[in-house]
Order: structure tokens, then sequence, then C-alpha cells
């Protein structure tokens, strides 16, 4: 014989019993216990009509009316007219049941829990009946019998503890006498021995099942629900989630106990006693395979983890002193203490010095917590032998279950730096003595970043998630945003990297989308969809989201943006940067964002910070972490002026190269900044703090080629007008090194702490004298390249090239 249990639907509740009958009436031929529960969500209805009439609120008697209605209205859709009388005299005689003691406790204005579970059975006896009603209609042999005279309990009104023998014995007994094919039954309702209704508490209905089950030692116990098994995770905050095909008894009451509501622990404790498998299945998808709990599960040695879950809403206890240690009986007292006040104890902990107990509680229990907890050790309190009860709030606790965890080395390894490389912070932990569970506390923000992080690191062979905030669209980011969005296949073929654009802001809007932006239509969407921009708004954001594997990218050059970088990296948020202003302010500051991307193990980022695409930083990076040592450097590190002076021939004024320099986007908006120096004196004290010196931007020699006039012009057309004036002056430096054979180059020096730039004429024999259009160049004079330099040589500028190193770097942060 099998039990089913059905409910639990909260889709119209003529549909879920079509849709049930339609499951029974395919089933093999052979006896079947059918357990149901209040479906189309009644139940909610009908404590809304107890808790109405307690507060002397006459509408409850208008949600009967739509009960009644309801009901009505089911009976007429799914049976013939001639079916109907007997019916509907049922529904109407316990409806007018319902009223008579919410009547009753209108009077009284009060809700007892007993009054309640009377009110309650009301749904599943009303959908049990129905179904057995339809079912004998369609011309099946099927019989409805009231739960309440088989499982009987004690008088823990809501949430009763069952006479397993009395309830046995009858359970027995009926099956024994009765021989229909299909006999139907409440879930969740049980009784006293005085007759007396009671309910069976959470997962009640479920729980029913199981009794029966165990009972008559079924061969099987179906539990058909809404989801088709139990899951990896809860698939609400996890969307990458599958169901677990096969999994043990105590797997699955450690899922169930740490929030893997599918089903809760007491329905699996009375078919373990007798070995019969549980089968969840899917109402709604009754072909999928669902999750079969048994005891002889087809193990995987190399999948240690069978699935993660976890409790929100936590709080840790923490009873500490040295007055502790050695005495026995703290303990013992402590959850004698809990116990007295019904507080149940989620997760335990004690430091092996026995100078702390750590206890953790549902937050709703902490205010009783303390006070039995502080009266039961307030000598010890008053005479400083422990210190008062520490309570810390705003946590919770997620779970990684599996059998298989005690035959593999690392697992507990592999949950810790998952976390750890994630910023999330473990506050305690615990491990059963079997292995089978290894559960973390950590803050309550951190719940639904942790589950994901976990689920990644151990069921999602590649592709990895990689969530990026980008601020600045302009040349760059746009180029960046075309390049991702052209990339996005082979990222995730070749390279199993899922790349995200989860939030995107310019100067004056910003646009977030947690499931990731559409980058064939950004600039609609920020547009038409953003909101103000404000860069602190922008974090706090970012902060909310709280996802793995998040990255900020910052293709502007704005100071302000510059500064909060260290927000970032503090949050276990990498860095990705062509902004030179961070890297270039003071040498404390600079240091400090190195330090806190270890600490937090955040990437910090910012090749494009001296030459675009080109992999300067990280080849000077790989020749000092191998022992290299470096004497000099020379470069050329503005694209935009090797393009000026390149261009700079013929009749052509200066000021016309550096428009054209700029409109083709060598340039920075401002070019004051690269004809001034200023951006290759940032380039090159980067390169040589990359090497250790401690130089400030103050330190590096310069030698202006511009007139003061325009070096201190107040404007951009100032400066223009400047540059027009002078235009004698430039043609004159471009004629002296022609004459020499010579050609200008804007050069950055760096030896022996020794940091310079300035333009110079160099002559054939320079390999500067042959670079092209916007091409940079570097000379690394190294220990190991003492007679010819390493030479790094491409194009150094452009929003094509820079976008394309600042997505190269993206890739590596996600290594």
């Amino acid at each position: 014989m099998q039990v089913l249990k059905f409910g639990g639907s909260s889709v119209a509740h003529s549909d879920a019993i079509k849709r049930i009958c339609s499951l029974l009436e395919k089933k093999p031929k052979g006896r079947y216990a059918i357990v149901v529960s209040a479906l189309g969500n009644i139940t909610d209805q009908l404590i809304q009509c107890g808790q109405l009439a307690s507060e002397r609120k006459n509408i409850y008697k208008n949600i009967l009316e739509e009960i009644e209605i309801r009901h009505l209205n089911i009976i007429r859709e799914l049976f013939p007219i001639t079916y109907q009388s007997h019916l509907i005299s049922w529904i109407k005689k316990n409806i007018n049941d319902l009223e008579s003691l919410c009547d009753g406790i209108f009077q009284v204005e009060e809700l007892s829990k007993r009054s309640l579970d009377k009110i309650m059975s009301f749904g599943e006896l009303s959908s049990s009946f129905l179904i057995a009603e339809k079912l004998k209609q369609s011309g099946l042999d099927a019989v409805c019998k009231d739960s309440r005279d088989l499982i009987i309990t004690d008088s823990q009104f809501g949430c009763a503890q069952v006479d397993f023998i009395t309830s046995n014995h009858h359970i027995i007994q009926f099956f024994c006498e009765k021989t229909s094919e299909y006999i139907v039954l409440p879930g969740f309702i049980a009784s006293t021995l005085e007759n007396e209704t009671t309910t069976l508490g959470r997962g009640g209905s479920d729980y029913t099942a199981a009794i029966l089950a165990a009972a008559i030692s079924a061969s099987l116990l179906e539990i058909w629900t809404d989801v088709s098994g139990m899951m990896t995770a809860n698939p609400k905050i996890v969307n990458q989630a599958f169901p677990i095909k096969e999994i043990s008894y105590e797997e699955a009451m450690e899922l169930s106990h740490f929030g893997a509501k599918v089903i809760y622990p007491p329905t699996i404790q009375p078919a373990m006693k007798k070995h019969i498998p549980i089968q969840i299945k899917n109402t709604f998808s009754p072909l999928d395979t669902g999750t079969l709990i048994y005891i002889n599960k087809n193990t995987n040695i190399s999948q240690p983890v069978t699935g993660i879950s976890g409790i929100q809403n936590m709080a840790l206890l923490t009873l500490e002193g040295s007055g502790m240690i050695g005495i026995p009986g703290y303990s013992k007292r402590l959850f004698e203490a809990l116990s007295r006040e019904k507080i149940n104890v989620i997760f335990i902990t004690q430091s092996s010095s026995e100078h702390s107990i750590t206890t953790g509680i549902h937050e709703t229990d902490v205010i009783k917590a303390k006070a039995v907890i502080d009266s039961e050790f307030a000598q010890e309190i008053h005479q400083r032998r422990i210190d008062p009860l520490r309570i810390e709030k705003d946590l919770c606790i997620i779970a990684v279950v599996g059998d298989n965890m005690k035959n593999l080395h690392g697992t507990s390894g592999k949950m810790f730096s998952a976390l750890g490389r994630n910023s999330i912070n473990v506050r305690a932990i615990a491990q059963g003595s079997t292995e089978k569970n290894i559960s973390a506390v950590i803050r309550k923000n951190d719940f639904k970043k942790a589950l994901n992080t976990l689920h990644e690191a151990f069921f999602e062979s590649p592709p990895k998630q990689i969530n990026l905030f980008i601020c600045g669209v302009g040349k760059v980011g746009s180029k960046l945003l075309e390049q991702i969005d052209q990339q996005q296949n082979y990222l995730l073929e070749e390279l199993k990297l899922q790349v995200r654009v989860i939030g995107l802001a310019n100067s004056k809007k910003m646009y977030f989308n947690d499931h990731g932006i559409n980058l064939s239509d950004w600039g609609q969407y920020l547009n038409q969809k953003g909101i103000n921009m404000n860069i602190y708004s922008f974090m706090e954001k970012v902060w909310k989201f709280n996802l793995r594997n998040s990255l900020f990218v910052d293709n502007t050059a704005s100071e302000e943006m510059a500064m909060t970088y260290d927000k970032f990296l503090k949050n276990g948020i990498g860095v990705i940067t062509c902004n030179k202003i961070a890297c270039s302010s003071d040498y404390d500051h600079y240091k400090k964002l190195k330090t806190l991307s270890r600490h937090f193990k955040a990437p910090f980022l910012f090749e494009t910070n001296v030459g675009a695409s080109l992999p300067v930083i990280s080849t000077l990076n790989d020749l000092i972490n191998s022992g290299d040592k470096i004497h000099k450097i020379e470069a050329v590190l503005s694209g935009s002026l090797n393009f000026i002076f390149n261009h700079f021939v013929g009749k052509k004024s200066f000021l016309e190269v550096v428009k054209e320099a700029q409109l083709k986007g060598y340039t920075e908006p401002d070019s004051r900044i690269d004809l001034s120096g200023l951006d290759v004196m940032r380039k090159i004290l980067i390169l040589a703090r990359e090497c250790g010196s401690p130089l400030e931007l103050s330190d590096i020699h310069q030698k202006s080629f511009l007139p003061e006039t325009c070096l201190n012009s107040s404007s951009i057309d100032n400066f223009y007008q400047e540059l027009h004036r002078y235009r004698d002056y430039f043609f004159k430096i471009r004629s002296e090194a022609e004459k020499d054979k010579k050609r200008l180059r804007f050069i950055a020096r760096y030896e022996n702490g020794v940091a310079s730039v300035g333009l110079e004429s160099v002559s054939q024999i320079h390999p500067f004298f042959q670079l092209e259009g916007k091409d940079n160049m570097v000379l690394y004079n190294t220990y190991r390249y003492a007679e010819q330099p390493l030479i790094i040589k491409g194009a150094g500028a452009g929003a094509e090239v820079t976008a394309s190193g600042v997505f190269s770097d993206i890739i590596k942060a996600t290594k």
C-alpha cells in the first residue's frame, strides 16, 4: 500500500481538485491512502475569521460568506447537478458550525489555540471531502475518513504531540477493516482522547501522511507539492538551484532543519524508522523526477555536498567568564533555562578552554532568553565569575549538508575560502561529529550572497558569474559595454564566465537591474529609467545588492570617484580603473588602496593608467616579482602627445594638430592635461611607485615646452587662443629638431629614485625615433635586461584600446 499526500497549492481550489483527481486516476491498480491539506489558501481566511471575531469585528461573517460561496461554486463546477444536493448540505452545515464557533469567540473576545485549531480544521476537512466525492463521482472506489478518528494527540493545541501507540492501533484496525481502493483523509488535524480537535504544527499534513505510512508499513510515501523536489538551495534566492534526485534521510533532516521548507523533520522521522522511501513530486509537473529520500542513496564521492540551506533572523547568545573553566553544570543550567521558556536552540558552539558557550536562537526569543539566563546566573554575574549575557543580532546561519563530506578532505576549506573571497565574515562555526553538516553564522545582510557563493563553489561547474557596476559611459565606457556585449558568448563558452552589468552611471543618471542590463539598449534604459546620479547613492545601491564576485569599474576622470575606491575595497568589491587620479594621489593613499586590496582579497587593477591596453604595469610587476631589479625606465607614455608631434608636419599649425587629436579621442576632454605633461607625470609616478619608490607628484622634475601663458590659461578656449598666438614658437621648436634630423618626443624617465618628464629631440638611432601615430613605448633596463632593454610598444591612446585594457583587467580580476 502507498500513502500519497496532496495540497499546499495556491491555485484555484477547483483546479487543484481536478489536477489531483487526474493524477490519482492514472495510478496503477492498488490501494492508496490519500492525505489532503487545505487547498487554495483557505487556511489564511479561516485564521483571519478567528482573529477578527476575537477583535469584535463583525466582518468575519463576510469572510465566511465568501468561503461558502467559493465552495458552492466549486461544487457546481466539478459535479453534475444530480450529485450536488448532499454536497451543498454538507458544506452549509460545516459553515454554520464555523459561524457558531466564531460567534462564541466574538462574545468572549478571545481566540484560544484550542478554538483556532477547530476553525482551521475546516480547510482540510472540506478539501478531503470534495476530493473523495469527485473520485466517487468518477467511478472510483473511494471513501473519506476523518483523521481525527485515527490520530490521537495530547492537548498541546497548535502543535500537539502524537500518541503513537494509540494512533497506530486505530490506524491499523481501520485499514484492516476498510478495503476501498482510495481512502482520503484530511491532513494536519488530529484529536485528543476527549475528541477535541488539535493540529500538528508546521508541515502537519506531511506529518499526517508519514504517521499513516509508518503505521501501515507502506511501500512508499509520496509528497505531492508545488515544487519539483528538494533543491540544492532556495530557488527564490539562488537562481541556479536545481532539484536533488536522491538524498538520505539524515541529509533531508539537516536541510529541513536549516530552512528547506519542502519537508519538515517530523515528517521524515516515522518513515525513517520503518525505512519507507519518501518521494517528493510536483503536482504541476508530474513528469519531473522529483526527490527520493531513502536510506541507501547512490553515493557520488566526488560530490561531497548535497544541499545548502540557512536560517535568517537569528541572534547569538554568549555566556562567558573565567569562572566557567573546569566547573561542571554551566551548560546544563543554560539549556535547562532556555528549555523552561520553550526557546529552541538552533546552534551551539563552545570554546575548547570552556571559557564561553555560544548558542543561536531566533531573534523573536531574545528578550525571553536574556531574562531567563540573567535570572539563572544572577549570582555568578553579581560575583563577576561570569560576564552578563552578550547578545548579537542581525545574524543568520548557513549550512552545507552532505553525507560524503566525511569522505573528502578540504570541504570546510573550500567553504570558508569561498566566503572569504567575497568578504563574508564568519562569526561562529559548528560541525557535527558525523561531519554531515558544517554551519556558519554570518551577517543577515550577507545571506543571499553567501548562499549564491557556496552554491557556485560546490555545485556549479563554470560559468562563474561576474557582476559589474560601471561608472562612466563616455567614449571609453561605451566602447567597453560594446566589447562586453560582443564577447559574452565567447566568455561563456571559452572562459566559462557570465559577465553581467548590474549598474551603470554617467555624471547625471544611474540605472540598476539585478538580473543584468541589456547591453544592446543600455543607453535607453539609463536615459529613460535612470535616477539622479550621486556617488554615495550609487555606493549604497551596490552595498544593498551585495552580490558575489562584484567589481566596480571607473571609466571617468573624476577625482570624487577616485576617492571612493577604499570604500569598495573594504566591502570586498574589486576596483578596475583607467582613472589615474587615485594611484597618483598622495603616496599614503596609494599604499592604503594596495593594502586594502590585499587584506580584503579584492582585486585593484589599473593597467590602463599607464599604457591603455599595453601590458606595461603587469610586465613591470612580473619582472619585480620574479626577482629582477629595475635600473632605469625610459618611456613615451602619451599616445596623444606622440600623435601630436608625429602629425605636426608641413604647414599644419600646432593648434590644428591638437584639435585633430582631441577630435579622435586621443587626448583627455581637457587637452591641457596632456599638453602640460601632467598626464605623463602621473604615469611615470605610478610606474615609480610600482617599483617601490615613495615618490609624490611634486617630486617629479618637469621641463615644460609650453609658454607660461598657455600653462596658466583660464579655460580651454583661452588655451587654444594662446596656442594660436604662439604658433611661430612651436614652428621654431619643430624646425630646430628637423634641422638636426631628429624627432620631438615627450619622454618620461625614472632612474635611481628620480623621475622626470620633458620634451626632447631624439636621433635616428634611438628606439623612440621610429614611433609612429599614437604609439607608446616603454624601455625597461634591468639586471636581466642590461645589454638591451625590454621593449613594450603599441597604441597608447584611444577609446577602443583603453576599453580593451579595462576589459582585460576585468577578466584578470575574475581569476
